[in-house]
């Protein structure tokens, strides 16, 4: 894993990261993980209005959902310090997209392999609006099912896009892949500056 310069300034550069994916993936575990705040959440529990929205059958015992958003902090390093915002995973929730995405550097999307079509809209979400993501394969129960590339193949999207495993309730996990983002943002952004016009 490359390491950025040293910021000469001295100054400290915060971003904004957003975690999306389906209902139940681990979002809120994410960045609860992670987060050296106390993070805020905005977790309700599910009453029987979710019966027939909710798909609970994969994720036993869950027995509540995100209703707003996730938000945490953590600081990578003296410089960089990054805010993470996590979206709510059901359709009827996703009118508050658009304003959490609001000057975002980039976004995970984290993914269940048993549930791969959970995480098809925010690819599309974050693939219209051109912002930058990968996609981090949260290993249930420690154990990794599927290959990334066959979860890249699976979910048709570019061979350039980041494909990681992590687990979604550890803390170095989680900040490998945060920082494998802000590298590819950074990447991303070099190659477009020497693009030629």
């Amino acid at each position: 894993m490359s390491h950025r310069p040293p910021n000469p300034s001295g100054r400290v550069t915060s971003a904004k990261i957003v975690i999306a994916g389906g209902f139940g993936v681990g979002k809120t575990t994410l960045v609860g993980s992670v987060s050296e705040i106390t993070p805020l959440t905005t977790e309700a529990i599910m009453t029987s209005a979710g019966v027939g929205v909710h798909d609970t059958r994969q994720v036993p015992g869950k027995t509540t959902t995100t209703v707003a958003m996730d938000f945490g902090r953590i600081s990578i390093d003296r410089d960089l310090i990054l805010y993470l915002f996590g979206t709510p995973g059901q359709t009827r929730f996703w009118f508050m997209w658009d304003e959490l995405v609001r000057g975002a550097i980039g976004a995970v999307v984290l993914v269940d392999t048993r549930r791969l079509a959970d995480c098809f809209a925010a690819i599309d979400f974050f693939e219209h609006r051109r912002l930058p993501y990968l996609v981090a394969i949260n290993c249930f129960d420690g154990m990794q099912y599927h290959d990334p590339q066959d979860v890249r193949d699976a979910l048709a999207i570019s061979s350039d896009v980041p494909v990681v495993a992590c687990d979604a309730r550890n803390r170095e996990s989680t900040k490998h892949v945060l920082i494998s983002l802000v590298e590819y943002v950074l990447t991303m952004r070099r190659t477009r500056a020497v693009a030629p016009a």
